[in-house]
């Protein structure tokens, strides 16, 4: 500020002409002429830093699209910037939206956005069960948790999504966490859906038990069905991570807070199933939504459900009320789960055999010591 005003002091009384004072003080003719109009003009206060901002923004973002940008938000006060964008874009593809990041400053002009607090995170689990490269190649399941409507009364959903799609096959409220009622949503499923390649639970009732094999009667109906059951590692959720990350977000879409009462709250998870399904950007699919990737499965639901058949170089049993058979003229006990069910064993050495049920192997049968070996302990003989 001191040199501008040494400046025009000294043009002002005529010390020179512009050209040498220009040369003098370093700057060019027309910064000259700039600082000499803008003195005439604002006296002092014209001498100060202006902003170099540009007066108009040729991309500024009109008034028009940040109230639709709004007005989404509210609608959909759980979507992020990238899945606002990209339903936009879907819903009016001549529209010049703003990218993701212009949208996530726009909503903290707004007030619309709550500063969540960083958390550690585990390693993504790179090992799956078995490759979700299609749909119906994998369908996980699983019980969101149980929690209290207005009213009292205990809601308990159990949720069916397809790993590759993420399309939510059914979010039903039971009663009760019973073979009966989990096995009729999963009949309502297969008739309409068909049948996928494996279903990948925890190890919770009724998907598995603590008998041989981690059998339950509602396996035991997957596996007759042509249908492997996956469980992943007690106390892994992340092996199912696609199905718990779906969990939050039904949380905080229908039960945050709860609703009224049972009826109210079903009701609720059926208008999210269908916006999920249908309406909602999913990033990990290159925000397609999942009904755009999901396809009936091409195996129907039976009208009698098969019997297991075993080759003929393997030894059947058939598994008797009491949970056990008879084998080399001893009562061998199996488990109740399998009554009626054949098992096969198929020789390994010469003192061992191992045991099946359908495709899964069940233990290992020590002939020396008559007893049935688990896996773990199986494995332990042999080392």
């Amino acid at each position: 500020m001191d040199e501008r005003m040494k400046f025009l002091a000294r043009y002002l009384q005529g010390d020179g002409s512009l050209a040498s004072l220009c040369r003098e003080f370093s700057i060019s003719r027309k910064t000259g002429y700039k600082m000499i109009n803008r003195y005439l003009d604002e006296g002092l206060l014209g001498l100060i830093d202006r902003s170099r901002a540009p007066h108009h923004q040729a991309n500024a973002v009109t008034d028009e699209v940040i109230r639709a940008i709004i007005s989404l938000r509210q609608k959909h006060p759980h979507w992020g910037p990238r899945k606002l964008r990209a339903w936009l874009e879907r819903e009016w593809p001549r529209t010049r939206w703003p990218s993701a990041s212009t949208i996530g400053r726009i909503l903290v002009r707004q007030g619309m956005v709550v500063p969540r607090s960083r958390s550690r995170r585990s390693p993504a689990y790179t090992e799956p069960f078995r490759s979700c490269d299609r749909p119906n190649a994998v369908w996980c399941a699983d019980f969101k948790g149980w929690f209290r409507t207005a009213d009292g009364s205990r809601c308990e959903p159990l949720t069916v999504t397809d790993a590759y799609s993420r399309y939510l096959l059914r979010c039903q409220s039971l009663p009760q966490i019973t073979y009966v009622n989990v096995r009729t949503v999963f009949e309502h499923l297969f008739r309409q859906y068909g049948l996928p390649a494996a279903i990948r639970t925890d190890n919770g009732t009724p998907f598995a038990t603590t008998a041989v094999g981690g059998l339950s009667r509602l396996s035991v109906w997957w596996i007759k069905l042509g249908i492997s059951p996956e469980r992943i590692d007690p106390g892994h959720p992340e092996q199912n991570g696609r199905h718990e990350r779906f969990h939050r977000t039904l949380k905080e879409e229908t039960a945050t807070p709860p609703k009224g009462s049972l009826s109210e709250q079903q009701a609720v998870f059926e208008y999210f199933r269908q916006q999920y399904n249908k309406d909602r950007p999913h990033e990990a699919l290159d925000n397609k939504t999942p009904a755009a990737l999901y396809r009936s499965s091409s195996r129907p639901y039976p009208s009698r459900i098969p019997e297991i058949a075993y080759p003929d170089q393997m030894i059947v049993r058939k598994v008797r009320p009491c949970g056990s058979i008879r084998w080399q003229g001893r009562e061998l006990f199996i488990t109740g789960v399998l009554t009626g069910e054949p098992v096969a064993f198929e020789r390994i050495d010469d003192r061992s055999f191992q045991v099946y049920y359908g495709p899964i192997k069940l233990a290992v049968y020590d002939e020396k010591r008559a007893k049935l070996l688990r896996p773990t302990a199986a494995r332990r003989k042999r080392r």
